[in-house]
């Protein structure tokens, strides 16, 4: 009886904690702001909005979730009707067998956004979103009115000469500016293996990866880790999330018939992020702005939330 009510016991505890970090949960601490699903392109798509205005749609990158707009979503939503999605595989949204390419994802939105109505929006995305928010710009200008990327661009055939190695010297405890080495972009590639290492243990790689990539690891909460471990924390998700990263040669080939991007774009940048959105922009979107943030890693949004609020502000209007 003593082994039966200790398992109940956890058991409980173990749903309250998980309640915690789910998507009711956590927009419910947030004023103003509903919990939607939409069935678009036949996918179950996931999204917060509040606000009022001009809609403005805003995707999150890897390893993360919707949740990762919660910093600067109240006071943009004074200004605009914000709509933060987990696109296709992310949070708990769908996560079909294909359909990770960055095309489809842009189809995906542009989908969301004639289901709300709407024809025209703003558009903003961090790491994979941002690669997202650049093919949606990319096939749906006349739906675009400003183009935000953080810390991202569109893949290119740049990434094919990444380093499989480090350098000598340069692969330490930080991303080195100079020579920056993203491992998983590679082992991200394979299939199956990373979710038979990484269920239920996700956070491993996640604390990893922040402590990199990040100027100050700190400026990510404990429990902003925690949502993003239990958002990846099964299989199934990280298959589907690995999916972004398999779909990288498409993206590729995809990228280089996109004409330029003539609405105006604003890209924002830590420390590697910065200079590389300036230096591949800089000839794909005429009416382009670039700001490399000083003190600052990949994780924007944590690290300097209030620069990059002021600065979304500014240049959307």
């Amino acid at each position: 009886m003593f082994y039966i009510c200790n398992y109940k016991t956890l058991m409980i505890y173990d749903m309250e904690k998980h309640n915690q970090y789910s998507d009711e949960s956590l927009v419910g601490s947030m004023e103003d702001f509903s919990n939607k699903y939409a069935m678009v392109n036949n996918v179950n798509i996931h999204y917060v909005e509040g606000g009022q205005g001009t809609p403005l749609i805003l995707l999150s990158g890897w390893p993360q979730n919707w949740y990762s707009f919660h910093r600067i979503m109240p006071q943009l939503a004074k200004k605009y009707e914000v709509i933060a999605v987990d696109y296709r595989g992310m949070g708990t949204s769908g996560k079909p067998e294909d359909g990770y390419d960055k095309k489809t994802l842009a189809r995906d939105i542009y989908e969301l956004i004639k289901y709300l109505g709407y024809e025209k929006v703003y558009i903003a995305g961090h790491d994979i979103g941002a690669m997202v928010a650049y093919s949606f710009a990319a096939n749906y200008p006349a739906a675009t009115i400003k183009l935000i990327l953080m810390d991202a661009t569109h893949p290119s055939e740049m990434m094919l000469k990444m380093p499989m190695i480090p350098a000598k010297g340069t692969f330490t405890e930080k991303m080195n500016p100079q020579a920056p080495y993203g491992f998983w972009m590679s082992f991200n590639q394979v299939k199956g293996l990373p979710e038979q290492l990484l269920e239920d243990r996700f956070y491993l790689l996640q604390d990893w990866l922040y402590n990199y990539v990040m100027i100050d690891p700190s400026a990510m909460e404990p429990f902003e880790r925690q949502v993003y471990a239990a958002a990846y924390n099964n299989a199934d998700a990280i298959r589907a999330s690995n999916g972004w990263y398999q779909t990288f040669t498409q993206d590729i080939e995809d990228e280089s018939a996109y004409g330029p991007l003539e609405m105006p774009v604003l890209g924002i940048g830590g420390n590697i992020g910065g200079k590389t959105l300036k230096m591949s922009l800089s000839k794909k979107a005429p009416n382009l702005k670039t700001v490399e943030l000083e003190n600052c890693g990949h994780f924007i949004l944590e690290e300097k939330p209030a620069e990059v609020l002021d600065l979304m502000i500014d240049f959307l209007g």
